[in-house]
């Protein structure tokens, strides 16, 4: 991929999440294209499965394990980083967490500030860590997966909903403070992607029939068909990209009703 616009060669990413599903596929991706990566989730073993895949492939890849709702843990993740590769180039905010599944207004206040501060406060704190080393040599993009739930309303996950919506603005928002110094912030938002994260909702086949039946495409994704965006957004065929939300839903939000 070398000479091409995509082409990662040099450049230092970390993947929030990563040991599975769209966090996964996506430190792969990337790993392809010339980054070296730096695989994060809670768990070390998950991590250590993806790094040593990437690197058996022939990429550059270290774990440093990370639960994103820590303070102390999100520090370590970004010092870790820039002490082991030099830098941070690119950071995909991607992990996240729905610990509530009914009603909004029954929703305990834990679980609303679970919901926050993993969706929404640790992308600042990764962001805040990781962005002045951008600024530094003025080149630098933060990618958050947000999800097409920050779009619509739902019965059942719309804290999570809530979250996801926060994320578009702390995207714009960082957009407009770092574009200056050449750091471009962009957002994701899937559809109803095949992972583990959304398992509860497409293992259930009445709900997946409804799902995919109002789906120009008639299926829900897969987590490489979201990866290949995050490749986009982190590489220089994006330079001119900063403060959007990029849609992957297989049209599910522009479906008549």
């Amino acid at each position: 991929m070398k000479n091409t616009p995509f082409d990662l060669t040099g450049k230092v990413a970390i993947v929030t999440g990563s040991s599975r599903g769209i966090g996964r596929s996506s430190a792969e991706l990337l790993a392809k294209l010339g980054a070296k990566v730096v695989v994060s989730s809670r768990k070390a073993d998950a991590c250590k499965e993806v790094a040593d895949g990437i690197i058996a492939a022939g990429g550059d890849a270290t774990v440093i394990p990370c639960n994103i709702a820590r303070k102390a843990e999100v520090e370590a993740l970004i010092s870790g980083t820039i002490k082991h590769y030099g830098k941070i180039d690119i950071l995909v905010c991607n992990a996240a967490v729905n610990p509530y599944y009914g009603p909004l207004l029954d929703i305990t206040d834990e679980a609303f500030d679970k919901i926050m501060g993993s969706n929404v406060k640790s992308n600042i704190w990764l962001s805040a860590l990781a962005i002045p080393g951008m600024v530094e040599r003025g080149n630098g993009s933060v990618i958050i997966i947000s999800s097409i739930g920050g779009l619509r309303g739902s019965t059942v996950i719309g804290a999570y909903g809530i979250s996801k919506a926060a994320d578009f603005a702390l995207c714009r928002s960082l957009a407009g403070e770092w574009g200056p110094k050449g750091v471009r912030v962009n957002c994701i938002a899937p559809g109803l992607v095949k992972t583990d994260f959304a398992r509860a909702l497409w293992e259930d086949e009445a709900n997946l029939k409804r799902r995919t039946a109002t789906t120009p495409l008639r299926r829900i994704g897969e987590p490489d068909e979201i990866a290949g965006a995050v490749a986009y957004l982190a590489s220089d065929a994006s330079s001119f990209m900063t403060g959007q939300t990029i849609v992957i839903d297989g049209g599910v939000t522009t479906a008549a009703v």
